[in-house]
């Protein structure tokens, strides 16, 4: 095969002094030749011990390297991380996930064997807290009823060309052809990166043999807020693109909260509006209870049956009532309404 390309990886972090260690560890595993690897973590500017804890590891391994990102998000993380790199390959790996040992290889080689632009894999959730709610959140996170056609969360048994995967395994001409990572997003940023090389004739792989493992959170209040921002950012980017910046499926929570709180407001105007509602919120009821009765037959645990049609509740009104939110902020932008057409 020849010498293998040099391979840099981008990790944008702040404030995960509790993860980094093992994201670090499971990239010191991996079977890539280290001589042909270099590691830039890109803090911004932690408030705990996330630095020292890079330091620690670069002391001990000079291919890890620190890097200071004084506006804090993660587009300026990576966009500093590509700028800085010397790779013909760039990877992004999360801080909060860690890695399975032929994770980079596979990665690299993906990316030749399928003439891919972007290569990512499947991602498997674990909860933070071994906690039962934690486990449903986890349950949540990975049924399609929970995070529709997210191949990377639902899982693929057979490569697959997607719009987004994961993190990402790019050639560097990617970024030298369609620009670096949007710096208005702070959340959203791959996606609509990936929607802009898929624009431009660009194509994004999921492979489901590259395996990463991310800790998701395992209580309801702190679930429930993750996903009202997620779906505040599922619209917000819309003022900033230049394209369509997300997919149908991140808005779908949008349509079903306005619908449903549409068809109750107006219930009280016009009967047959009441009736929408009650459609609405009885279908969305009974696909919620075969969604949780599936989980909990799979568990064999009907506590889960109990627990799911709250966390997936958490999981789709958060996230819609977020981009609600996300409509009402963006409508009262004077910088939405000067945007030009297209």
């Amino acid at each position: 095969m020849g010498e293998l390309p040099f391979t840099s990886i981008i990790i944008p972090c702040r404030n995960e002094e509790r993860f980094i260690g093992n994201c670090l560890d499971s990239i010191i595993a991996n079977d890539y030749p280290k001589e042909r690897l270099e590691v830039l973590a890109i803090d911004g500017m932690s408030e705990e011990g996330t630095q020292g804890v890079i330091e620690n590891y670069s002391k001990k391994y000079p291919w890890i390297k620190l890097l200071k990102n004084p506006k804090r998000i993660t587009p300026v993380a990576l966009n500093m991380g590509i700028m800085n790199s010397k790779g013909e390959i760039i990877i992004w790996m999360s801080a909060h996930n860690r890695y399975e040992k032929d994770y980079i290889s596979r990665s690299v080689e993906s990316l030749e064997k399928y003439g891919a632009d972007n290569v990512g894999g499947i991602m498997r959730t674990l909860p933070r807290e071994d906690t039962f709610t934690g486990q449903a959140i986890v349950a949540s996170l990975s049924h399609r009823f929970g995070v529709g056609n997210s191949y990377f969360r639902v899982h693929s048994d057979e490569p697959k060309w997607v719009d987004t995967v994961f993190g990402g395994c790019y050639r560097r001409e990617v970024f030298e052809r369609i620009g670096l990572f949007n710096e208005n997003l702070v959340r959203g940023q791959d996606m609509e990166f990936n929607l802009r090389l898929k624009k431009v004739g660009g194509k994004t792989l999921l492979v489901p043999d590259i395996v990463s493992y991310y800790y998701a959170r395992s209580d309801i209040k702190s679930f429930w807020k993750h996903n009202f921002t997620n779906g505040v950012w599922a619209i917000l980017p819309f003022l900033h693109s230049p394209i369509m910046p997300v997919s149908s499926r991140h808005l779908a929570p949008l349509i079903f909260v306005t619908g449903l709180l549409g068809s109750a407001v107006l219930g009280f105007v016009w009967t047959p509006f009441f009736y929408l509602f009650l459609i609405i919120l009885g279908s969305y009821g009974l696909a919620n209870l075969g969604a949780s009765l599936q989980i909990a037959l799979e568990k064999r645990n009907i506590r889960y049956f109990i627990i799911m049609p709250f966390v997936f509740g958490a999981l789709h009104f958060a996230y819609g009532l977020g981009s609600l939110w996300g409509v009402i902020k963006l409508l009262g932008t004077s910088q939405f309404w000067e945007k030009p057409p297209g």
